[in-house]
C-alpha cells in the first residue's frame, strides 16, 4: 500500500476516524497492530508472518537480556545474528553466492550456484533495525524491556515508518505508548500539512520534474554532452532526495495525525537521517568513534560509510557509493582540521565555495547509486568530465529549467533552515500564505497523480 496512492487514503481516513472515535487506549493500541498488519500484509500476506516472529523473538531475547549478568552477551550475540542472518538471506543471498562463483573461477573452479528465487520483503532493512534497536538499548542500559508483546509489535510494525523510516528506535516510541494522546486541533492540522507536503515532494518534485529527466540520461547508451551528464546526476540527486523525504514525511505527518511524534529524518540533507544515527550510535562509537587517534577514526569512518553503502543494496555499485562518502568524511576532517581557525575559512564566499564542492562530490557518488552496473557508471563520468564535443543532446530547455530551478530551490530552502526548522518558518508566516500554499500543493498532487511512482527506498 503506498502512501501516494488512493487506497491509502481510504485507509488512513478510515483508521484515524476509528482511532478517534474509540475511548478506550487498549483498544486503540490493539486496532493500530491489525491496521499496521494490514498496511503490510498488502503487499504480501506471508511476510507479516516473518515480521511477527523476528519481533516476538526480539521481544523474548531483550527480557533474557535485562534478566541475565553473565550471559548478556550471548544473548545480545544472537538478536544480532538472528537479524542480520534473515537480513542476509533475503536481501544479499543471490548477490554473495555470486561474488563465490566468481573467487572460484578466479582459482580455476568452475561452479554454477543455484539461482535463489528470493522474493525481498518489503522494508526488511528498516525493520530489523527498529527491532534490533530494542535489544542494542537494553544491553547498553539505557532501556527497560517492555512487559507488553502487543506495544513491542506495535512499535515495530507501526504502519507510518514500516517499511521506509524513518528508523525510530524503540526507546523513542515505547514511552508514547504509556498513556493515550490527547486529539489536538493544532497537532491534527499539523499532520495533515507535513503529509501534503510529503505526497508533493514525491509526485509533483520527485516522480513530475525530475525522475523522467534521470532515468532518460542513466539509460541512454551512446555518448552524451557534459551538461547533459551533470544534469542528470543532478536530477537524480534531487529525484532520491525528495522521494526519501517526501516518505519521511509523510510518515511523520500521518504519526502526528495518530498523536505520535516521530524524529525528524530531513531537517536538511543528512543531518537527521534516521539511518545515519544508527549508524554512529550503535557502530562508529563503539569502534571508538573520535575518542582515538585520527588514523584510526578515520578508518572507523570508511568502515561505517561501506557498511551503509552495502545496506543499501547487494551490488558493488553501493559499497563503492558507501567508500566515496566515507573518504569525503575523511577529506572533511582533515580540511577542517588545517583550516578551521583560519580566518577566511568563515567567510561567506568561503562557505559558498565549500557547498558547491560538496554538492559536486555527492553528485559524483549518486553515479554509482543510480547506476546499475560500473559501465553506466563509467558511461556517465566519462560525460561529466571528458564530455563529449559531438555527443549527443538529450535533456530539452525545460527539463534543464526544471532540474535547474527543483535542486536551487532545494539547496536554497535548506540552507536557510540549518539553523532553524520548517515549523518555526511556517509559524512566521501569514495564515493566508499557508493556506494558499497548501491548497496550490494539494491541487499540484491532484493534477500529476497519474505519472506518480512507487518509493524508491522500498526496494531497500
Amino acid at each position: 500500500m503506498l502512501f501516494n496512492s488512493l487506497t491509502f487514503v481510504a485507509f488512513f481516513a478510515i483508521v484515524v476516524t476509528a482511532y478517534w472515535s474509540i475511548r478506550s487506549w487498549n483498544a486503540r493500541k490493539n486496532l493500530l497492530v491489525a491496521a499496521s498488519y494490514v498496511f503490510y500484509g498488502a503487499w504480501n500476506p506471508p511476510f507479516a508472518a516473518l515480521l511477527f516472529s523476528t519481533t516476538a523473538m526480539d521481544f523474548w531475547l531483550g527480557r533474557q537480556i535485562a534478566k541475565g549478568r553473565h550471559s548478556r552477551r550471548a544473548w545480545l550475540v544472537g538478536s544480532v545474528c538472528m537479524n542480520l542472518s534473515m537480513l542476509g538471506f533475503f536481501k544479499y543471498g543471490n548477490f554473495l553466492l555470486q561474488n563465490f562463483q566468481w573467487l572460484l573461477g578466479r582459482i580455476g573452479i568452475i561452479y554454477q550456484p543455484p539461482h535463489l528465487d528470493i522474493l525481498l520483503p518489503v522494508g526488511i532493512s528498516f525493520y530489523t533495525f527498529h527491532s534490533l534497536s530494542y535489544t542494542l538499548d537494553i544491553y547498553r542500559g539505557v532501556l527497560k524491556p517492555t512487559k507488553s508483546l502487543r506495544d513491542f509489535v506495535l512499535a515495530v510494525s507501526f504502519f507510518p515508518q514500516l517499511v521506509a523510516g524513518p528508523i525510530v528506535r524503540a526507546g523513542d516510541f515505547l514511552p508514547q505508548l504509556v498513556r493515550p494522546p490527547a486529539l489536538r486541533a493544532g497537532q491534527f492540522f499539523w499532520g495533515l500539512l507535513l503529509m501534503t507536503l510529503g505526497l508533493f515532494e514525491k509526485i509533483v518534485l520527485a516522480d513530475t520534474m525530475l525522475s523522467g529527466s534521470a532515468d532518460r540520461i542513466f539509460g541512454y547508451a551512446g555518448p552524451l554532452i557534459a551538461l547533459d551528464s551533470w544534469l542528470g546526476v543532478m536530477a537524480f540527486a534531487g529525484q532520491i532526495f525528495f522521494d526519501f523525504a517526501g516518505y519521511s514525511t509523510c510518515a511523520i505527518g500521518a504519526a502526528l495525525c495518530l498523536g505520535f511524534h516521530l524524529k525528524d529524518n530531513f531537517r536538511f540533507p543528512y543531518a537527521a537521517i534516521g539511518f545515519s544515527t544508527f549508524l554512529r550510535d550503535y557502530l562508529y562509537i563503539p569502534l571508538g568513534g573520535n575518542q582515538v587517534r585520527p588514523v584510526r577514526a578515520a578508518t572507523n569512518l570508511v568502515i561505517v560509510m561501506f557498511l551503509g553503502g552495502l545496506w543499501h543494496g547487494a551490488a558493488w555499485t553501493f559499497v563503492v557509493w558507501g567508500l566515496l562518502h566515507g573518504s569525503y568524511l575523511v577529506v572533511e576532517r582533515v580540511i577542517r582540521g588545517l583550516f578551521e581557525h583560519r580566518a577566511w575559512a568563515n567567510h561567506l564566499a568561503t562557505r559558498l565555495l565549500g557547498g558547491v564542492a560538496t554538492y559536486a562530490a555527492v553528485c559524483i557518488a549518486w553515479v554509482f547509486f543510480r547506476a546499475s552496473d560500473f559501465t553506466i557508471a563509467a558511461r556517465m563520468l566519462r560525460g561529466m568530465f571528458g564530455g563529449h564535443a559531438h555527443g549527443d543532446a538529450i535533456l530539452t530547455t525545460r527539463e534543464m529549467l526544471q532540474i535547474g530551478l527543483v535542486t536551487a530551490g532545494m539547496i536554497l530552502v535548506h540552507w536557510s533552515l540549518r539553523d532553524s526548522n520548517i515549523e518555526t518558518a511556517v509559524m512566521r508566516l501569514p495564515r493566508w500564505i499557508v493556506t494558499a500554499a497548501w491548497a496550490l500543493m494539494a491541487c499540484a498532487i491532484i493534477l500529476t497523480q497519474g505519472s506518480s511512482n512507487a518509493f524508491i527506498y522500498f526496494q531497500f
